[in-house]
């Protein structure tokens, strides 16, 4: 039970590495993150992809590493963070110029509601509720889904909402 209780001060305050060298390292990778990110991401269609999430999510465990130097050198990590953007940018090319490649790779859309009548099962499939779905009808000025001639749950994960003619 005293050793739960027992804390060591001085290695909590006292640094194990320069903390220039510590400082450098943050500023060379945050500039780094912030070129390639300007290089490669040039524009946003809709919302955040599952293809970004995943972007972000390996740009920060890579950065992170060459951040702290226990792990590599901020050459290794810029490497590995250019690599992780070069896949993105590469498969994000691979979509918009091989339609076969953007089918394999992208999420298809899902119709929630046809002529008015709700989907039920495309709505289980997407574990979308009633709910959510007339809020979604509601924000493009409509109020019962009989004034939609079709919804779709977008590969992004958007809900679109086309209203019928003169609606």
């Amino acid at each position: 039970m005293d050793a739960l209780l027992k804390v060591d001060w001085h290695a909590v305050f006292t640094p194990q590495h320069s903390l220039l060298e510590l400082f450098l390292r943050g500023t060379i990778m945050y500039l780094v993150i912030v070129v390639l990110l300007r290089i490669v991401v040039r524009r946003q269609v809709g919302g955040i992809s599952m293809t970004d999430i995943l972007v972000i999510v390996l740009i920060a465990e890579v950065a992170g590493s060459g951040i702290s130097d226990s792990f590599q050198s901020v050459v290794e990590s810029t490497v590995l963070v250019g690599t992780v953007l070069f896949w993105s940018t590469l498969i994000d090319w691979l979509q918009s110029r091989f339609p076969a490649f953007e089918r394999l790779v992208r999420d298809r859309k899902l119709k929630l509601i046809d002529n008015g009548r709700m989907l039920r099962k495309n709505m289980r499939e997407e574990f979308v509720s009633v709910e959510e779905l007339m809020a979604q009808v509601r924000e493009k000025g409509l109020e019962d889904c009989r004034d939609v001639k079709a919804a779709y749950m977008e590969a992004d994960g958007r809900i679109s909402v086309i209203p019928r003619d003169g609606k």
